[in-house]
């Protein structure tokens, strides 16, 4: 009998603890796992020339021609915003040549921006429309702050231009976040290195006082340290993308990237860089090979990579 009642007990304790576990599961309790996958409705990119699409369908970086007709086509060497979009099924207006379907994209990134402006391109867009729970945004700017400060120097002080680029990568942090707290679900970069740029490297070969491509890599840093103390880190709402590691590997390991030149820009000087193309190179320059398109300009194969560590990001994050 005692043996009965044991066995009863037994089977009882284990439907009680699947019970248990179930109600856990259905309220998200379990674990960390996403039941449904995140499936947004809405691609929004703000940032600078990096990210832009202009209206002809030109990009900033080595833009990929027709077989046919030898012009640009906006769907070859898409740029990081481009990546993400696709990978959700999206485009922008801005490249939308095959009309399958209406624009699920906005542009809100251009050429030379800096991020004060992205704060008031988000002002501009609360001003007549909202952010979402469906709603994925990109951000990447800061390059363009840097090389601002930098100009500055040494009109003045070194320390008082790593404040100032702390400064900036707060502000961006606080319009990420006012982004989130809009209830938008946000991926976001740091820069790169502006030091390992071409830019930077002719900065370091043309000016003596001090190695200015270390000070572009400190004003880098300052700049991507305070973004990252300052994003809200709940682990839900933004995904971050880290660029600077990225380009830092490929800059230290070129080999192993596939890279044969991590120093120079491939597009020629005499051209505009929106109207860089393949056949506008530098003698020997390769648009696979090459990290850099212009000065401070990601190559395509560069901006592919980010791009899919920021579609990774937005796929895996918790949003």
């Amino acid at each position: 009998m005692q043996r009965v009642v044991s066995q009863k007990l037994k089977r009882g304790l284990a439907l009680a603890a699947v019970a248990a576990a179930a109600l856990i599961a259905g309220c998200g309790g379990g674990g960390t796992a996403q039941i449904d996958p995140f499936a947004p409705t809405r691609v929004i990119a703000f940032g600078d020339e990096n990210g832009v699409i202009l209206s002809s369908g030109k990009k900033y970086t080595i833009n990929g021609l027709n077989a046919d007709t030898k012009q640009v086509d906006c769907r070859l060497s898409p740029g990081w915003s481009q990546i993400l979009a696709s990978g959700f099924g999206f485009v922008y207006p801005q490249c939308n040549s095959d009309f399958v379907a209406l624009p699920q994209g906005i542009m809100y990134a251009f050429a030379g921006a800096k991020v004060a402006d992205v704060r008031d391109r988000i002002d501009q867009h609360l001003s007549n429309d909202r952010f979402g729970p469906k709603d994925i945004v990109g951000v990447l700017v800061g390059v363009n702050d840097i090389v601002e400060l930098y100009r500055q120097f040494p009109a003045q002080s070194r320390d008082s231009l790593i404040n100032e680029a702390k400064a900036r990568g707060k502000l961006l942090a606080d319009q990420v976040n006012r982004i989130a707290n809009a209830n938008g679900r946000v991926v976001v970069g740091t820069i790169f290195d502006v030091g390992l740029t071409p830019f930077g490297q002719k900065e370091r070969q043309q000016q003596t006082d001090i190695d200015r491509a270390i000070f572009l890599d400190d004003l880098s840093v300052a700049f991507n340290t305070a973004l990252r103390l300052n994003l809200l880190n709940d682990g839900r709402l933004i995904g971050l993308v880290l660029v600077d590691e990225t380009v830092q590997q490929i800059a230290r390991f070129p080999g192993a990237f596939g890279y044969s030149n991590v120093t120079e820009a491939a597009c020629r000087s005499d051209v505009a860089p929106q109207d860089c193309t393949t056949e506008t190179l530098v003698p020997n320059a390769s648009p696979t090979q090459w990290l850099w398109a212009g000065d401070t300009l990601l190559g395509p194969n560069a901006q592919q990579r980010i791009g899919t560590l920021a579609l990774s990001r937005a796929r895996n994050n918790p949003f």
